[in-house]
């Protein structure tokens, strides 16, 4: 009995002793949490690319200053630039060009998303239809989007609806090709130990699958979305019609047809703007929190 007495207590000894140190690596494994002072958010993420805008515009100028392009038609001041945008902005028109634009992609990237997903899930899962389907996704994400163009003009006419099969054709193996990687890079025991919890087929796949995959398919996605901003903008680019409204690619492509390098150069700064502003509000932030739910997020 008294050996029993004994041993009772230092089994629970152990027991917190081994509480104690699995709470002591946890707090070195997620480090002290801490909000980042403003003043340096501001000179580590603002600063840099604010920076770097200057300097474009400065050697913008010069080139013009300097005589080294002298002629406007070809390469017109920043002011010039800034002026066509004023107006744009005084008359109206400015805000209704972008979301022309940025409603067709968010909704065509949509339908891809909803298309993509079970897309790659089903050739990821499926070696038959890996092996039929895989070549043909990997071959169509590599075929330039302004390809489908003429042919979706043939097929649905110049409608929204010939933009949206655009975009899907060249969205769809995008996010179909990054999910694949994301659920090829799952690590077997993550699979068993799901299929042992009782995590099989569609359980397993919302459970185990896509959490595990997220990685792969975020990339997916966001370049999917290049590939959808792209392609809207060959199609409005080159199917420009007075019902389809216009747009930053109709806007483009008026400004090549009048001549109009400052009108140009306006539609490149809004295109860029756009896209720049997505991936800042959307793809990056779903990207951090996926690297932060991992402990792969890097604080310097």
């Amino acid at each position: 009995m008294a050996s029993t007495d004994t041993a009772a207590p230092a089994r629970t000894g152990d027991t917190g002793d081994l509480a104690g140190l699995e709470a002591g690596l946890d707090a070195l494994e997620s480090g002290p949490r801490h909000r980042t002072p403003v003043r340096q958010t501001l000179l580590r993420k603002v600063l840099p690319p604010v920076v770097a805008v200057l300097l474009v515009l400065a050697v913008w100028q010069a080139l013009i200053s300097f005589g080294i392009v002298d002629d406007p038609t070809k390469l017109p001041a920043p002011l010039d630039v800034w002026n066509v945008l004023r107006d744009a902005w005084l008359q109206g028109t400015l805000l209704d060009y972008i979301w022309t634009s940025v409603s067709r992609g968010l909704s065509g990237f949509l339908l891809a998303l909803l298309i993509g997903t079970p897309l790659g899930l089903l050739v990821a899962r499926v070696r038959f239809v890996r092996a039929a389907i895989g070549p043909i996704l990997s071959g169509l994400q590599s075929l330039p989007s302004v390809a489908w163009v003429p042919p979706a003009v043939i097929w649905l006419g110049l409608n929204n609806s010939m933009m949206y099969a655009v975009i899907l054709l060249g969205a769809v193996p995008s996010i179909a090709n990054g999910l694949v990687s994301g659920v090829d890079q799952v690590p077997p025991l993550y699979l068993r130990a799901g299929r042992t919890l009782g995590a099989t087929g569609l359980k397993g796949t919302w459970h185990i699958t896509l959490p595990a995959a997220l990685p792969g398919y975020v990339a997916g996605l966001k370049q999917g979305w290049a590939f959808s901003w792209r392609s809207l903008m060959a199609a409005e680019i080159i199917a420009s019609y007075p019902d389809l409204g216009v747009g930053l690619g109709q806007l483009l492509e008026n400004g090549r047809n009048a001549s109009d390098m400052a009108m140009v150069f306006e539609a490149i700064l809004l295109i860029l703007t756009v896209g720049i502003a997505i991936d800042l509000l959307i793809f990056s932030p779903l990207e951090r929190w996926v690297l932060r739910s991992r402990g792969l997020l890097v604080r310097s």
